[in-house]
């Protein structure tokens, strides 16, 4: 079979990660010259279409919109004045809690939701009560790790897991009984790391007054944002309705996971009344919908030249004890995404995963696959769309050091954060996958 779909991948892949900016355009060109070519090549076009994942897709527009009204109801920017409050601005304890809160709302929402939602309070708080480089460096680094880690530690957190649940690789309860546990290790050994060994806020001076100044404008910023119960009771009720049963309902019943969502969103659409319509031009993002689309076209066109049960095989054939052969597929899918970024990542190394399913168990490859992709995102400050999002938002603010100086978050700052919640994450997943294999020490 034709090799063209696998160059037009490849060469689609590297330029969206080199061009980030135009990385739609690029996709979804490449994702019908792909076909194409598979068309001339005597391939099944028309089997790629059949067989794309449109359930994925559903899940992700679903979640989308309950997210959108969960950001329009004020909950989470009442919450982080309440937090604001609560830590009294302190810089010593701004990276912990505002890492922890990014965590909590990245495994609900979409990671740029969340970014968007609690960024510019963690911003404002840093403008008013002073900051060093690597203060900034370290706050801002963590929330994209914490933000990293929240999103693989649901189901509904991120794309890589979302398309996990969309296209069956595991169940609702089982990804989430395996893969929130593994998450929060990450995250408390980052965390420990950070606040007992590196010590962000060393070097900040303490003042007392001015930490008070900061929560008193906090507050004041943000004293006409009224919680909209009348938007946040339904979302509540939508999501809360589509994990129960996700969670409750057995998978013999037949309701598919992708349907739970659609119900779901729909009936909150249905109940916000006129609003709804603006929600669901608002809460589906379309960019991201498209770019995904693009990317499994481009992964089914490669998948029909049987390059993917070539390479799994070749992983198999190595001279490796089963863990070997596991903890060498996450380490790849590790890498790979740090240099292509997650989407693109996870797509493509679905497919390898499948005929790892029978020697190493599903649950043990697609976790291990998962947390692979997680510290890949967390390498780079690229890797992630989150990343650049937070390098732009932190561009604009024009954030001062105590002295004066303009201080930058660019992709060298944000290296060393990088690599230690790489290795942390690398390290966490790799030992959860083997743990489930039941093949540590083999």
């Amino acid at each position: 079979m034709t090799v063209v779909p696998l160059v037009i991948f490849a060469a689609a892949i590297l330029a969206q990660a080199r061009h980030p900016d135009r990385r739609l355009p690029i996709v979804l060109v490449a994702a019908g010259l792909a076909l194409l070519a598979l068309a001339l090549g005597g391939g099944r076009a028309q089997a790629v279409l059949a067989a794309l994942p449109w359930d994925v897709l559903i899940i992700l527009a679903a979640l989308g919109v309950v997210s959108r009204v969960l950001a329009l109801s004020h909950v989470f920017t009442r919450l982080a004045v309440v937090t604001t409050r609560g830590i009294g601005a302190s810089p010593a304890l701004l990276v912990p809690v505002a890492s922890a809160s990014m965590f909590v709302i990245s495994g609900l929402v979409n990671n740029i939701t969340a970014l968007v939602l609690v960024l510019p309070v963690v911003i404002t708080i840093l403008q008013l009560s002073g900051t060093t480089e690597r203060h900034l460096r370290w706050t801002i680094g963590s929330l994209l790790v914490a933000c990293n880690l929240g999103g693989a530690a649901t189901p509904i957190g991120d794309f890589p897991a979302v398309l996990l649940l969309g296209a069956g690789a595991m169940e609702f309860v089982a990804y989430l009984r395996l893969a929130l546990p593994t998450a929060t290790a990450g995250l408390v050994l980052f965390l420990g790391i950070v606040v007992a060994v590196v010590q962000p806020a060393r070097g900040v001076p303490v003042d007392v007054l001015r930490r008070r100044i900061t929560v008193a404008v906090v507050e004041g910023l943000h004293d006409r944002i009224r919680l909209q119960r009348r938007l946040l009771v339904p979302a509540l009720l939508a999501l809360g309705s589509m994990l129960a049963a996700w969670t409750l309902v057995p998978p013999r019943v037949g309701v598919p996971v992708h349907l739970i969502a659609w119900l779901g969103a729909g009936l909150l659409v249905f109940f916000l009344g006129s609003r709804g319509r603006a929600v669901v031009m608002e809460g589906v993002d379309v960019e991201a919908t498209l770019f995904i689309f693009g990317l499994l076209v481009m992964v089914g066109a490669v998948r029909e030249t049987g390059l993917f049960t070539t390479l799994a095989g070749a992983l198999q054939a190595l001279p490796l004890p089963p863990a070997g052969h596991l903890a060498l597929f996450v380490g790849v899918a590790a890498v790979s995404t740090g240099f292509f970024s997650a989407g693109p990542s996870m797509a493509a190394l679905l497919e390898v995963a499948a005929p790892l399913v029978n020697q190493l168990g599903a649950d043990a490859v697609y976790i291990g696959l998962a947390f692979g992709v997680c510290a890949g995102s967390s390498l780079f400050l690229t890797a992630a769309t989150s990343g650049p999002l937070a390098q732009s938002m932190v561009e604009r603010a024009g954030l001062t050091d105590v002295a004066g100086r303009r201080l930058q978050f660019s992709f060298l700052s944000f290296v060393p954060v990088g690599l230690v919640g790489f290795a942390i994450i690398l390290t966490v997943g790799i030992g959860a996958a083997l743990i489930i294999s039941g093949r540590v020490g083999s």
